[in-house]
């Protein structure tokens, strides 16, 4: 077995859009792997929105999360299980790396269920086995996991990828990091808020300063970080370089902490 710690990072569907700066992550995360187990975790909001408008089909947003038709399953689960996950796969191989392609569907690693109805095909999911991706620890090989994943009866279901990496971090106890288009959570004046608790976070909320996907974001980062006992990162995939400090121990972006656990 490895001795390396568990390092999950996951990237959003802007990220996507930009092969060179997914080529300097992809090369950061080459380096990472030389003290971590990395796993990477990736959504494509922006792949299934120009999908989703070149069929002429509606998006549509609630609470942060798209809704999605049954019917629109297919063509979601084209873009990220298929699209982005294998243009991923391929930058990685540019970058020296060996990837895995995978979703959440793969290796029993989560219980997937319907989140709410309103939402249609959106998936709520639970931990279940590390089988696969202790198998994979063993090896210099990155898992590359989109968030697809399937309820027992076999339906397909989009889950919303922060969650997704947060439930990878469960199965592998893994230190997290949230990479966005934005540095970290921001004050009502655009500056960098370092670090938040549970009480902060719901008060930026109520302010309507923490809103939209920041929200679900934020949210996914406090369940992981109760969960997994120490706090959760959420910073830029911009200046990816940054994320070398963490082999120094450097704090980067915004650290959600759970009050129930004393910063440092």
């Amino acid at each position: 077995m490895t001795t390396k710690q568990s390092l999950v990072i996951k990237v959003g569907g802007a990220f996507m859009q930009a092969p060179e700066v997914a080529i300097q992550l992809l090369n950061t995360i080459a380096k990472l792997q030389d003290q971590y187990q990395v796993v990477l975790v990736h959504g494509g909001g922006t792949m299934v929105e120009e999908l989703l408008l070149a069929l002429n089909l509606p998006s549509q947003k609630i609470d942060g999360l798209r809704v999605t038709p049954k019917e629109h399953m297919p063509f979601i689960t084209g873009a990220l299980a298929g699209t982005a996950n294998k243009q991923l796969c391929g930058l990685a191989i540019r970058a020296g790396i060996i990837p895995v392609g995978l979703s959440l569907a793969d290796g029993n690693m989560c219980t997937t269920t319907v989140l709410r109805e309103d939402l249609g095909s959106v998936g709520s999911v639970v931990a279940a086995e590390n089988t696969l991706l202790d198998a994979l620890a063993t090896t210099d090989m990155l898992p590359i996991i989109s968030s697809i994943g399937a309820d027992s009866s076999g339906n397909l279901l989009n889950v919303n990828a922060d969650q997704a990496a947060t439930v990878v971090a469960q199965l592998l106890n893994a230190q997290l990091i949230l990479l966005s288009d934005v540095p970290g959570v921001l004050d009502a004046d655009k500056t960098l808020i370092e670090q938040l608790d549970t009480e902060i976070i719901e008060q930026l909320i109520a302010q309507n300063v923490i809103r939209d996907g920041m929200i679900v974001k934020v949210q996914a980062a406090l369940t992981a970080a109760t969960s997994l006992g120490r706090s959760v990162t959420i910073a830029s995939w911009k200046n990816s370089e940054k994320l070398l400090g963490l082999l120094q121990q450097q704090a980067i972006g915004s650290k959600i902490t759970p009050s129930i656990i004393t910063a440092h």
